[in-house]
């Protein structure tokens, strides 16, 4: 599903901040003298069937306690393209620690925090052959729902499309073309996110930030590749957004610092160089260009360029992009009349905005601005994370959209299911707000960046020539208003590669946008291609 602060970022709808709820603890944390009770065996029945389930629960036995692992275990089948797959799911919270150290000498461990992730591995699979792929969505501050329920995991939620939403509270159905069936899943919810919380007594500010957070999304990966025996299994890392950005730092840390190798890292809804979709905080310029191509193919969805294709608009927005208008930018006020007034139409023309409007924008238009514009005249804002969806505008002359329609038609279906799906058939319960987009994370920290742009392409480039093995696979959506195509192409043509590793990374577009599998026709095609690139990418060959 799916850029922070101080950008606005990918994964959010909106700009307006909420006010974070007050964290409520768990009524059974588990605590370091806790006693395990184990629960009868059982069967229930429902459209994904379990068809048998264990649970393991604790019981508290002090009144300040350290986080212990907090599993339920349940077992499922789901009919597939593939055929019926067997499958065991683990739900619940398990406990990071870190090394503790007093004048230098080790004087243990100690708690950190309890992260919640959800994991499905095949019944009977050979563990070192069968691939494993850690999922997370972005923001920062998205829980991994999004990818979990929308496109991967083996059940898959009802949420409509553009122009045909479901109407609440939604449901939940079997994904016939499940992940699962070419590969493990396990799918994290970083800190803050989902039911993930800080220890009892810590600061949860301590994880929102770019190091923290790849720190403990690390040690998640090592903790749980050790604790099942996956060290020799092929392991992939899929990020979505700022889940993109996420990901490539990790696939460097891990490398790094734990020598573990991924064979495949998927990138959904690219964004590695924050500044490249930057309106705001450098006032570059860049923004404006790489964003040109995406204005173009949403404004011919909304009917501004009838008798003409979507490729012939796009490709004239591009390659208008690509040289004339950074140099038209660039040259501020030394344009003459003569240049100005033919930019303002040509840029009039790819947009399907007025001349006026362009000429008052000073040739800028921004995004946010850009959403309540396009469709003014009819009283409309478009989507960001999907430009495909309309909503009614909160105000006719508003400078910029009050929220985002496409994420207005899909929160409600996601935020149902995952609620109905974690308590009812995965059989986790917690009396804690599932947060799927949590604002407690902000501000998040980027002091690592101080004094340069937010970039993680030079992580990805180290990543990719310490382990040439590894494969990239790039998915972009036509009508993804939060990380568009463009400046994800242009950030990928800039990486500092030998020219035999370029390669190693392959790229897929759909007819939707930044969660391209809201779209069914993509959804269905997305599948298929990440089931193709783990298959390729898992191979021992060379």
């Amino acid at each position: 599903m799916s850029t922070p602060t101080p950008e606005p970022t990918p994964d959010h709808p909106t700009t307006e901040p909420t006010t974070p709820e007050p964290t409520t603890p768990e009524p059974t944390t588990p605590g370091p003298q806790a006693t395990p009770e184990p629960q009868a065996t059982h069967t229930t029945g429902h459209p994904g069937t379990v068809i048998a389930t264990s649970t393991s629960t604790t019981r508290t036995t002090t009144s300040a306690a350290a986080p212990t692992d907090a599993l339920v275990t349940t077992r499922h089948t789901v009919d597939t393209v593939s055929g019926t797959l067997a499958y065991t799911a683990t739900a619940g919270r398990i406990a990071l620690h870190g090394e503790a150290y007093a004048a230098g000498v080790f004087s243990g461990t100690e708690a950190k925090a309890p992260a919640f992730l959800t994991a499905y591995t095949l019944d009977g699979a050979d563990p070192s052959e069968r691939p494993v792929a850690f999922v997370f969505n972005g923001g920062p501050g998205s829980a991994s729902v999004w990818l979990h329920l929308g496109l991967l995991g083996p059940r898959r939620v009802v949420a409509g499309d553009a122009g045909s939403p479901a109407a609440p509270p939604g449901g939940l159905l079997d994904n016939a073309e499940t992940l699962l069936a070419h590969c493990d899943l396990v799918f994290i919810d970083p800190m803050s996110t989902g039911y993930s919380r800080a220890v009892e007594g810590k600061k949860p500010g301590d994880y929102h930030g770019f190091a923290a957070d790849i720190e403990s999304i690390g040690e998640i990966v090592r903790l749980w590749t050790s604790r099942n025996s996956r060290w020799l299994s092929p392991k992939f890392v899929i990020g979505e957004s700022y889940g993109t950005l996420r990901g490539a730092a990790l696939a460097e840390h891990l490398q790094r610092r734990h020598g573990l190798y991924l064979n495949g890292l998927v990138l959904i809804s690219s964004v590695l160089d924050l500044a490249s979709i930057d309106f705001e905080n450098q006032r570059n310029d860049r923004a404006h260009a790489l964003y040109l191509p995406f204005y173009a193919a949403t404004a011919h969805y909304h009917g501004r360029f009838p008798g003409r294709t979507r490729d012939e608009v796009v490709a004239q927005a591009q390659a208008y992009a690509d040289r004339d208008y950074p140099w038209v930018l660039s040259r501020g006020a030394r344009l003459t009349p003569a240049q100005r007034a033919e930019a303002v139409a040509t840029l009039a023309a790819l947009t399907g905005l007025s001349e006026d409007y362009v000429d008052r924008a000073d040739l800028r238009i921004e995004h946010w601005r850009f959403f309540g514009e396009l469709l003014r005249d009819q009283r409309r804002t478009v989507g960001r994370l999907d430009s495909r969806f309309t909503g009614p505008a909160g105000s006719g002359i508003a400078e910029a959209m009050d929220a985002d329609p496409s994420m207005d038609a899909i929160d409600g279906a996601y935020t149902a299911a995952i609620n109905h799906y974690l308590r009812a058939e995965l059989e986790y319960s917690s009396d804690l707000p599932y947060e799927r987009i949590s604002e407690r994370v902000n501000p998040w920290s980027y002091a690592e960046f101080e004094g340069r742009p937010i970039d993680v392409s030079p992580l990805l480039e180290r990543a990719m020539r310490q382990n040439p093995h590894l494969r990239v696979h790039v998915a972009f959506g036509v009508y993804d208003g939060a990380t568009p195509p463009a400046a994800a192409e242009q950030v990928l043509a800039l990486l500092r590669l030998p020219e035999g590793l370029r390669a190693n990374i392959e790229r897929a577009y759909y007819d939707a946008g930044h969660m391209m599998y809201v779209h069914e026709e993509s959804r269905v095609r997305q599948s298929a291609d990440l089931a193709d690139f783990v298959t390729r990418a898992s191979r021992r060959e060379g």
